[in-house]
């Protein structure tokens, strides 16, 4: 097939595009290259099948033109950074809402009808029911980001209806891996790396979070769009366990060998907007035949054995 990767050189992007093109499709990725890495393409670098398009989805001409052909789309292109969404409130309008609206047009017009969208757990902002299944009761948004997100899977949802658009839309919790230049790993690892004899910790060390490896996440896309046919399909992607803030410093400090001094900022979220407990409910998912391979921990210390190797990336996202 001919498939464009929207944020294709970016962490999660970067590994599907490898699959996709190893699998033999024609893949071009569409990126802005703004926290995408071209080092992350490396392993299918010169590859007959893939084109690499440094382009900005909030263009819309320039970015119908690199659609172009396209049959099938994996929408990732998206500004991840919750932590900061108050600073800049439309950050997340932007690239999240207008830009997942330019891809849903530019689709339109050059007659690609097939669409896969990473969205967010945060989507359900603070819900009362755990673990969280995609159809608890409507969320109430607490974070510019899960509320830009779930903005993106109601214009998807929209244009499948009016377009006859099919979707694949996937709420995922924090994932972990490879290729990872951002989240508490990375921070966590960089405050270490700095100063090992001191380290601090947003929020007061128990919020809950479940965590997901990188090609945990992509086995259940590939799985979903094999099999689920709706004309809009939703899954919850997560492990069916949860960790504490504390238990991911203690695992990583004792992988560094390290005893720093904890310093809490307190309360029981890291900033606001953090949900303090993420835990999705996977059945429809794992109904599908899914399960994922790595635990939460050790997806945590595969993802610091990376950057430990890889400490340009370090670097590159000073």
């Amino acid at each position: 097939m001919n498939i464009v990767v929207t944020g294709g050189a970016g962490f999660i992007g970067s590994h599907l595009t490898i699959r996709l093109v190893r699998a033999g499709h024609h893949v071009r990725v569409i990126d802005n290259f703004s926290t995408g890495q071209e080092r992350f393409l490396d392993a299918v670098r010169g590859a007959p099948n893939l084109e690499v398009v440094r382009c900005d989805i909030l263009d819309l001409p320039s970015l119908t033109n690199a659609m172009d052909g396209a049959e099938f789309v994996y929408h990732l292109a998206a500004n991840a950074d919750v932590r900061f969404g108050l600073q800049h409130p439309r950050k997340d309008l932007d690239h999240n809402t207008i830009g997942t609206f330019h891809v849903l047009e530019a689709m339109r017009q050059v007659g690609a009808r097939h669409i896969v969208f990473s969205s967010t757990g945060s989507i359900y902002g603070e819900p009362s029911i755990h673990p969280t299944p995609e159809d608890a009761p409507f969320p109430i948004q607490t974070s510019l980001y899960g509320a830009s997100k779930l903005a993106g899977e109601g214009l998807i949802e929209a244009y499948c209806e009016g377009f006859g658009f099919q979707s694949w839309i996937f709420r995922f919790v924090s994932i972990l891996g490879e290729h990872y230049s951002h989240g508490h790993v990375f921070d966590f690892y960089r405050k270490l790396r700095a100063n090992p004899h001191e380290l601090e910790v947003l929020g007061d060390g128990h919020q809950k979070k479940s965590y997901l490896y990188v090609h945990d996440c992509l086995d259940a896309i590939e799985l979903a769009v094999q099999k689920a046919q709706e004309k809009v399909n939703i899954f919850n992607l997560g492990t069916d366990e949860y960790c504490e803030v504390n238990d991911s410093v203690r695992w990583i400090c004792e992988a560094l060998g390290v005893r720093p001094v904890l310093r809490y900022t307190g309360g029981p979220r890291g900033w606001i907007g953090d949900s303090p407990f993420i835990y999705l409910d996977t059945r429809r998912i794992r109904a599908l035949g899914w399960h994922p391979t790595l635990s939460i921990r050790e997806a945590v210390l595969r993802t610091l054995r990376y950057l430990e190797a890889n400490p340009w990336l370090l670097e590159a996202r000073a």
